[in-house]
């Protein structure tokens, strides 16, 4: 990888494409497979969880080209670790999965501090992290291999593309719905 295609604006703007969209597409299928709804009105999450009729989680994937250029400063901080080495992906997944996942700072569900300091049962700290593990690896994987291989104009237009509808479904849903 050149050094001058690691730029702070390449680099945190794809993360930003590629979060949302791995984020809204993962997080769909969850949705469905896991039963979100149910979850989060009929156990011990509906106290901790909005419902997923609340138009600020039907909102949620507008968010995520925020929390996306975030994790794309972070990965242009570490570009050189990241992007330079053939197993980058692995290592950028390994930071995401240790600080982002099991370690954060606060007492999240599936992380080390939410089992310790919650009252949540074990089935609440397991529930979506399947998701969470997926939506991380495709993050690293999609984001290595755009950064790595930007020739592939293909994979600009579509992962653009699924950028838009990512966020037009939302808002329509928040217009219309």
């Amino acid at each position: 990888m050149k050094n001058d295609q690691l730029t702070f604006w390449s680099i945190t703007l794809k993360t930003a494409v590629v979060h949302t969209v791995t984020y809204f597409l993962v997080g769909m299928l969850a949705f469905f497979v896991i039963d979100y709804s149910t979850q989060y009105a009929e156990t011990s999450l509906r106290l901790l969880m909005r419902q997923t009729t609340e138009p600020l989680v039907i909102a949620g994937p507008l968010f995520q080209p925020i929390r996306g250029a975030l994790f794309g400063i972070a990965f242009y901080l570490l570009r050189e670790t990241f992007f330079n080495k053939k197993n980058g992906w692995l290592i950028a997944w390994a930071v995401l999965l240790i600080i982002g996942i099991l370690t954060p700072f606060g007492p999240a569900p599936g992380s080390i501090e939410g089992l310790i300091f919650t009252t949540l049962p074990l089935s609440a700290h397991l529930t979506g992290q399947i998701e969470i593990y997926a939506q991380s690896f495709l993050l690293s994987v999609v984001t290595f291999y755009w950064i790595n291989h930007p020739e592939k104009k293909w994979l600009s237009w579509v992962l653009g593309i699924v950028f838009f509808l990512a966020l037009l479904f939302p808002t329509m849903g928040l217009l219309f719905g």
